[in-house]
């Protein structure tokens, strides 16, 4: 079996990371696999083994129009790229319904076409109802990372739903995180460096709760995080790092983690953030709306609280982390849960996908 998968940004966030658990599992199923992904970028998806790499040209930029242009310029290339290179007996894997271009040729090409859906909220309108005709009329079968995914974007294609797992390496890294042993009590936030993921928010949440440490990780380098910060005044509780490849030294410090995303704005189909955070056994709080709450039971291993809502996600704060008795049961409570989340069914679920 000859599987092709397809991504479009090489970095360090969700989408690509999932398939590169995807890809391993295959691998070890002795699946050929061949990988085309933009180049000149490190990412979870660099240098992987077993996998034949192959580039094509993409780049980012913040300007949205610019940002299109170059898409659609660098989906032209990927179409003809794969036209030549796919066999009527490939399985086209693309990850994310940004790749249309890969689509495209496996429409043309005849291969069987199947979509790794991660996101609903996409912008402008016209743009994601462009994207997601392209997956009506290409896709063979689709697979959501989460119910409400598969409920919010209905395609009348064979779906699956599959959730996102933590990898083995990462749960033998995991420990039970008690904040009460440590000097500081450190509230965690992992995002990409975005108004509507709940960046302002989580800086309002320190400016309020100078007792506690808050720690913000940003997929972003040093120049970008001092752009959007060089009007505002950093609270001195809050620390900012930049894009992290290794984040065991930050779940294991913490005491709980928060993803504040303005549901408004951005509905989070999954979090796998929150997931890794389940794993150490650290309480989280999430938003009431989308795939996360999936994962998080209110007020047993987290709670379900809008962004917006500051003066309760302060209140809420204090209160896991003074009360040890409530802590330490949340903690024992989201550290079950991480482990419903299991890597050997997500690999064999994937792999009776493909066969």
């Amino acid at each position: 079996m000859r599987v092709i998968a397809v991504h479009l940004l090489n970095d360090f966030s969700g989408s690509p990371k999932v398939l590169r658990q995807l890809l391993n599992g295959w691998a070890k199923r002795n699946v050929e696999l061949h990988l085309f992904t933009c180049g000149g970028r490190e990412g979870f998806l660099s240098n992987l083994p077993n996998v034949n790499h192959y580039f094509y040209w993409y780049r980012f930029t913040k300007n949205p129009l610019i940002r299109l242009i170059f898409l659609f310029s660098s989906q032209i290339l990927l179409a003809v790229k794969l036209v030549f290179f796919l066999n009527k007996d490939d399985v086209l894997y693309i990850n994310t319904v940004l790749p249309f271009g890969a689509a495209l040729a496996g429409k043309i090409r005849g291969v069987k076409v199947v979509y790794h859906i991660h996101e609903t909220s996409m912008k402008p309108l016209l743009f994601k109802r462009f994207l997601f005709g392209i997956v009506r009329c290409s896709a063979d079968d689709i697979v959501y990372v989460s119910e409400f995914l598969a409920n919010q974007e209905p395609l009348d294609v064979r779906k699956h739903i599959i959730h996102n797992v933590l990898e083995e390496e990462f749960i033998q890294k995991t420990s039970v995180s008690s904040n009460y042993s440590k000097h500081e009590k450190i509230v965690l936030m992992i995002c990409s460096l975005k108004a509507y993921k709940g960046v302002n928010e989580f800086l309002n949440l320190a400016e309020m709760n100078s007792g506690y440490v808050f720690k913000l990780i940003v997929n972003a380098s040093i120049s970008e995080i001092y752009d959007y910060f060089k009007n505002v005044e950093i609270p001195a509780n809050l620390l900012i790092y930049p894009t992290q490849i290794d984040t065991h030294q930050f779940y294991n410090e913490a005491a709980m983690v928060l993803n504040l995303s303005d549901t408004k704005l951005w509905v989070e189909t999954f979090g796998l953030t929150i997931l890794e955070a389940m794993a150490y056994g650290l309480p989280t709080i999430v938003p009431p709306v989308g795939g996360v709450t999936e994962l998080v039971d209110e007020g047993k291993n987290g709670f379900l609280i809008d962004s917006k809502n500051l003066s309760l996600l302060s209140a809420t704060i204090c209160r896991v982390l003074e009360d040890k008795e409530l802590y330490n049961e949340m903690s024992k409570h989201a550290k079950d849960k991480s482990r419903d989340f299991n890597l050997d069914i997500f690999e064999q679920k994937s792999f009776n996908l493909l066969s």
